[in-house]
């Protein structure tokens, strides 16, 4: 069993340790030397701040990664909280603050589940890695690929929100810049220039009208607005030469960056020659931050999608496990962009996601996590660890999947 004073007080101790993306140096930190006091084999921390615990199994065989970030969104807003937002408050059952849904809880019941492994651990085969990732919330899974450059998975379990059920795939991220350009003039000569603005209101609707695909469990892709701006602003009595937008686009397994542009693409010539002079484009984002090591990291804002099948052996070995420990573990899906998209959507490794609390609690004013919800994931990892690293133990060496990096997007 999972001693709930230790879970509750290494969970609070985290929330009370912000951590913004690229400003996680105390957290990584302390959660290090929370690892540490658990009696993990190793633990270290990469060039790009990731942490990184490992315990040895007496046996060979696989390698299992369960994986959560350490870094959380800004607390927003003050005035909406009615908690100070990182108390770490303990009352009603729950614990409350920035991350602790999103997802430092869910960390901590990894690492004390994990740690229940250890007095079992010469009957491991294989290994257990646990890792805390930095600067997940800004880039799903560059980081996280870092770990997996050097320690590659056979199998990975993220952590994020479940509900405690077992996820089993998630819609991708793509964030689309689209530009029209034109050409400036006074307001009041409207006809010398080219109206960059009245050039995208000219395809916004026929935009919004293309086909999206749908998948059977992931559902219909979206394409979404989120943000609209003309230069030069302000612009008083300037014709605008640039209206720039952005939109964000959901995806589906199997689209690529040109399945995604592809459409714009044609659409965009198609109205260029309708309204010659103005230009019209449209690309994948890219970017680039600094960790708090220092180290820069990079990337094309194309996150993609992925799903296991039902029936595949280490999803019912995982079911099999977390319903051992009394819970349902149903199968479903996430609504939001994981990590995962880096080890299923790039790398094609085997990767399932449980974990405690709701989706629905993340980045809001007055977050919380239910303390029982906490200790019952950490139970389910222990349970998940024996179970999965058995499984993998057990399969031949050269069928096991360890694929380096591919795809879209690597920085």
């Amino acid at each position: 069993m999972v001693d709930q004073e230790a879970l509750v007080r290494d969970a609070v101790a985290l929330v009370r340790t912000p951590s913004l993306s690229g400003q996680e140096r105390a957290a990584a930190r302390l959660f290090g030397s929370q690892l540490e006091a658990l009696g993990f084999d190793e633990v270290r921390t990469d060039a790009s701040g990731n942490v990184i615990g490992i315990i040895r199994g007496g046996r060979p065989g696989g390698r299992i990664m369960f994986e959560g970030h350490i870094d959380t969104v800004p607390e927003g807003d003050v005035s909406l909280w009615t908690r100070e937002p990182y108390g770490g408050e303990v009352s009603g059952g729950r614990i409350w603050g920035r991350g602790t849904s999103d997802m430092k809880g869910a960390l901590v019941a990894m690492a004390h589940g994990l740690a229940n492994v250890i007095p079992h651990k010469t009957g491991l085969s294989g290994e257990l890695v646990l890792t805390a990732v930095v600067c997940e919330e800004i880039f799903e899974g560059i980081a996280f690929g870092q770990v997996m450059d050097a320690l590659p998975p056979d199998l990975v379990v993220v952590g994020e929100a479940t509900g405690l059920e077992l996820a089993i795939g998630q819609k991708g991220r793509a964030e689309v810049r689209i530009e029209v350009h034109g050409k400036s003039a006074h307001s009041a000569c409207p006809g010398m220039g080219l109206n960059a603005v009245r050039g995208f209101a000219s395809v916004f609707d026929r935009i919004e009208s293309l086909p999206l695909p749908e998948d059977p469990v992931l559902g219909r892709a979206v394409f979404e607005p989120v943000d609209i701006i003309s230069a030069p602003w302000p612009g008083a009595s300037v014709i605008p030469a640039l209206c720039r937008s952005t939109w964000d686009r959901r995806l589906l397994p199997g689209e690529s960056v040109e399945s995604v542009l592809g459409p714009l693409q044609t659409l965009f010539a198609e109205e260029s020659r309708k309204q010659p002079g103005l230009e019209f484009s449209a690309e994948i984002v890219s970017d680039g931050t600094m960790t708090w090591t220092g180290t820069e990291i990079s990337a094309s804002r194309f996150f993609p999608a992925w799903c296991a099948q039902n029936e595949s052996l280490y999803v019912r070995e995982a079911q099999a496990a977390l319903q051992s420990t009394g819970l349902a573990a149903g199968l479903r899906t996430w609504g939001f962009c994981t990590d995962g998209s880096e080890s299923a959507g790039r790398r094609s490794i085997p990767t399932l996601g449980f974990g405690p609390s709701r989706e629905d609690l993340a980045h809001v004013a007055d977050e919380y996590i239910e303390i029982q919800e906490m200790q019952a994931a950490a139970e389910g990892y222990t349970a998940l660890a024996l179970r999965l690293t058995d499984f993998i133990g057990r399969m031949p060496e050269n069928v096991r999947c360890r694929p380096g990096p591919v795809g879209e997007g690597r920085a």
